[in-house]
């Protein structure tokens, strides 16, 4: 009976080690799961040809052609950029357009212009390129997209102008 007992006392400790070690194994799962819940990574293409613009009025560029959309968070029917989760993002944007024309972008948050990319018309250029990127802090819910401004254009196709962001860090 004494060694009954010894093994059962040896066989509850081993079970409470056991449990303890896959509560720790249960948490991990936990933070891999969150981890790859809020991975966020997007890159956009105008899609079409030919150019975009000019219009009367200031215009949310809409990048139809969606290259990558872990986390879903651009929406290619809009041309914005909603933050799933708050932390610290990278957009980038780029531009191809004839040198003929103006062309004006600004990366746009919540309706504030954050960083802009511009050309000057010039008969002697036959095309331009451009963009910008920047890092921002943004809250869940925050809306990041471009606006092409009033008169100016862009050249829209499916390698050339482009709209790209990504989650680096939460916050």
């Amino acid at each position: 009976m004494c060694n009954l007992l010894k093994e059962f006392g040896a066989m509850r400790e081993k079970l409470g080690a056991m449990e303890d070690k896959l509560k720790e194994n249960e948490n991990q799962i936990i933070e891999l799961k969150n981890k790859e819940k809020n991975k966020v990574f997007f890159s956009a293409a105008t899609g079409g040809f030919g150019p975009i613009g000019p219009f009367s009025t200031d215009t949310t560029v809409i990048y139809r052609t969606v290259i990558t959309n872990i986390g879903s968070a651009y929406n290619q029917f809009t041309g914005i950029f909603t933050a799933p989760v708050a932390g610290i993002y990278y957009f980038t944007f780029f531009y191809h357009a004839g040198g003929g024309n103006v062309v004006s972008l600004k990366l746009i948050k919540n309706n504030q212009i954050v960083v802009t990319s511009f050309d000057h018309r010039s008969l002697q250029d036959g095309a331009d390129n451009g963009g910008n990127a920047v890092l921002l802090q943004l809250q869940q819910g925050d809306q990041v997209f471009v606006r092409l401004s009033a008169n100016t254009h862009v050249w829209g196709n499916n390698e050339i102008t482009t709209f790209s962001g990504f989650l680096v860090s939460q916050v």
